[in-house]
């Protein structure tokens, strides 16, 4: 037997213990849990099947009570003596994406956001559409595109429209979106609804998410439907889900919303998440969004995405759209940050507007915890790749 020691200040302590999926030279994937600096393999400490897979969908089907009942039962081992072969250095296992996507929903909550993209792209016009305090707008995105952190990512090729006429080859408008994904637990049957108040039944934790965005791609296509290729090549997402449960301390009211929305999207509970996000290009911190100001909660998205009756899966994920704070340097999405292209930031001497082939991203996140300290989600890391083909 073995205790893990915790370090005063970890962001995987006892009131965080995210699941993940994790292999060693000698086991296959299986599910874990991350206390401080280690893995617990839950298979060899628990003994339950579920945790001998490969992903933590058969475990999330199971439902709330079981969700609490596993995290009751781990926090009471991790406080104490473990099976020492259980328990893995974090350094020292390789990550797996943590779970089977059914399928993927992106969505736009963010009204700093939306209002700056309104400003960028219609700078003569209102700059929120006229439904969008009304809804919380979204599009289905490609779920067989969601990886991993850390996974490569493919510069995408498209068309793009030029004073010549639409051209085909690489994005040249590659950029990120920092958002918090949802993680749908225990989904519902086709024809029924979720509702706000049940959100906390279906959802089992929450990732990083970066929506890698071809925004010249998108701009192209976009007019009159939504996002397709510009969206559909690749969607990173942390390697630990921060359950539902570790994220109570970290609940505070949204803002007020006007007008008065509908009745299926009023809620009962505050959803809104004191998260604080830092995102980094080459290493270097540009950005620093904040969750709590987001218009739309995890809550208002999943009832607003099952209201006609779409069934929700074991594995769906749903994401929230870039997060932006109202400040210069809250800003969740490179086209924010330098303003659509014209003003360009210092990236390790380089003047950047864009991303270029070999950039790297990472986005990290921390909320407060039940302990009085912060909780960790990890990091969401991608680097990007020079397009594979550009024959058109």
């Amino acid at each position: 037997m073995t205790t893990i020691p915790i370090p005063a200040g970890s962001l995987f302590g006892l009131d965080n213990l995210p699941y993940g999926v994790f292999s060693t030279p000698g086991t296959g994937p299986r599910v874990g849990v991350r206390v401080a600096d280690s893995v617990v393999d839950l298979a060899a400490t628990l003994g339950d099947a579920e945790f001998a897979r490969p992903s933590l969908n058969d475990f999330m089907a199971q439902g709330r009570a079981r969700w609490d009942e596993v995290r009751r039962r781990v926090a009471e081992l991790a406080a104490g003596e473990i099976p020492a072969e259980a328990v893995h250095p974090a350094s020292s296992v390789t990550m797996h994406r943590p779970f089977d996507v059914a399928d993927y929903v992106d969505f736009y909550a963010s009204e700093n956001h939306a209002t700056n993209l309104g400003r960028i792209l219609r700078p003569n016009s209102e700059p929120l559409l006229p439904n969008w305090k009304h809804l919380p707008v979204g599009y289905h995105g490609r779920s067989s595109t969601v990886v991993v952190t850390g996974t490569d990512v493919v510069r995408p090729c498209g068309q793009r429209k030029t004073d010549d006429g639409p051209v085909f080859g690489p994005s040249q408008r590659l950029d990120i979106e920092a958002e918090l994904g949802f993680v749908v637990g225990t989904g519902s049957p086709l024809g029924s609804r979720v509702t706000t108040a049940e959100f906390a039944e279906h959802v089992f934790g929450a990732v990083l998410v970066n929506d890698w965005s071809a925004r010249d791609i998108q701009a192209w296509e976009y007019q009159p439907l939504g996002p397709n290729l510009g969206k559909s090549f690749a969607t990173s997402i942390s390697a630990w889900v921060v359950p539902l449960q570790a994220l109570e301390a970290a609940r505070v009211p949204g803002p007020k919303q006007e007008p008065e929305v509908l009745p299926y999207l009023k809620e009962d509970q505050d959803w809104g998440l004191d998260i604080d996000l830092a995102v980094s290009w080459n290493g270097q911190v540009v950005s620093r969004p904040v969750y709590r100001e987001m218009y739309w909660s995890p809550a208002q998205m999943l009832a607003h995405m099952t209201v006609n009756g779409a069934a929700a899966s074991t594995g769906d994920l749903y994401a929230s759209g870039t997060i932006s704070g109202a400040g210069t340097h809250e800003r969740g999405a490179f086209i924010e940050v330098t303003w659509g292209g014209q003003e360009p930031v210092d990236v390790a001497g380089r003047k950047s507007t864009f991303l270029e082939d070999g950039d790297e991203v990472a986005i990290s996140a921390s909320a407060p915890g039940a302990g009085g300290g912060r909780i960790g989600f990890g990091e969401v890391t991608g680097r990007i790749l020079p397009a594979a083909d550009v024959a058109g």
